[in-house]
């Protein structure tokens, strides 16, 4: 399958540069996958398609001000360095630019001195291990010296840090928001679970290869990104209770949908487990762990739109996507949201 068999045309004022005040207010695209229709709503009325019994599953993860600016020790030229994911304790993968500047051996010093690095080992494009050292908490030190890594897209400034975090963002690791859960609240999740609806969390650290394009004509050639993922036994038991019920499990973003079919394909079952997952969905594909999907509106020719057009058909998904374009929702990480039933 080529990749030009995913590509739309998108009209840059569509991608969405700021969140909406009101994460519910967001637009909501419905496809019916057996019949291909299309009905428009507001993501507020999600609870209209979701049924007592069925599995509402979250990726918890929390995306770190994992941007950071700082200088050489010893030029003091100035060095950014973005964190990707963390390799023992101290010790991370990260991106750093101007790479030519940072050689093994260099050091880069952040804010007043409080936080440093050193480079420990050289990576492919731009990619370094670091050393870092500090005096206190280093996530502490983080919040104060760190920005939010904001999609390469978005230019506009965040004038609030938490709104690329979901209110149910937990566990410290992503280089980016599984943007998909952006639209819910406290109130909505709890009028969610009044319904009877289970709500489970599982976790996968966002990396940034999620939005490193495609560089290969076929698909099939194309080499996916690792993440690290997990699942824990609460969450296994009350999905293997929905599969044996017949009951529906409806994943929240592709990294929710990542996390549930490799824990399925490497186990055959939901089991608690954890590790990295490269796992490249698109079509065909027979999907065993999720009968539906939550998710925003990607970009051309990515793996995350082919993953979708695994689970309703490519055809009806670019029409969808034709249709989304035409009625102007927003596009992307702060865009409107599509279900997937």
């Amino acid at each position: 399958m080529q990749i030009e068999d995913f590509d739309f045309h998108l009209p840059e004022e569509l991608i969405a540069q700021t969140p909406l005040k009101d994460r519910t207010s967001s637009r909501l695209c419905v496809l019916d996958k057996q019949t291909s229709e299309i009905t428009h709503r507001h993501f507020k009325d999600i609870t209209t398609y979701l049924q007592a019994g069925d599995c509402l599953v979250l990726n918890d993860t929390k995306v770190l001000p994992a941007r950071l600016y700082g200088v050489k020790s010893d030029t003091g030229a100035k060095i950014e360095v973005l964190l990707l994911h963390q390799q023992e304790e101290d010790t991370w993968e990260v991106l750093v630019k101007p790479a030519k500047k940072v050689k093994i051996g260099t050091e880069v010093v952040f804010g007043n001195g409080e936080l440093k690095a050193t480079c420990i080992d050289l990576k492919d494009h731009g990619g370094r291990i670091m050393t870092f050292s500090y005096t206190g908490i280093f996530y502490e030190i983080l919040d104060q010296l760190g920005e939010m890594p904001l999609p390469p897209y978005i230019k506009e400034q965040l004038p609030e840090q938490d709104r690329y975090q979901t209110v149910y963002a937990k566990e410290k690791g992503s280089a980016a928001a599984p943007t998909a859960g952006l639209h819910f609240t406290d109130k909505l999740l709890a009028d969610i679970e009044a319904m009877g609806v289970n709500i489970v969390f599982v976790t996968l650290h966002v990396g940034l290869g999620t939005f490193r394009p495609v560089s290969v004509d076929s698909i099939e050639d194309h080499d996916m990104h690792s993440e690290f993922y997990s699942m824990s036994e609460v969450a296994a038991e009350k999905l293997n209770e929905a599969k044996a019920t017949g009951r529906r499990i409806i994943s929240v973003g592709t990294t929710s949908t990542r996390t549930l079919e490799t824990v399925v394909r490497d186990h055959d079952k939901f089991v608690a487990t954890s590790g990295w997952t490269d796992i490249f969905i698109y079509p065909p594909y027979e999907f065993r762990a999720i009968d539906g999907l939550i998710t925003n509106f990607h970009l051309p020719k990515s793996t995350l739109i082919m993953m979708i057009s695994a689970l309703a058909g490519k055809e009806a998904i670019l029409h969808a996507y034709n249709e989304a374009v035409k009625e102007k929702y927003r596009f992307f990480s702060f865009g409107d949201a599509m279900l997937i039933l």
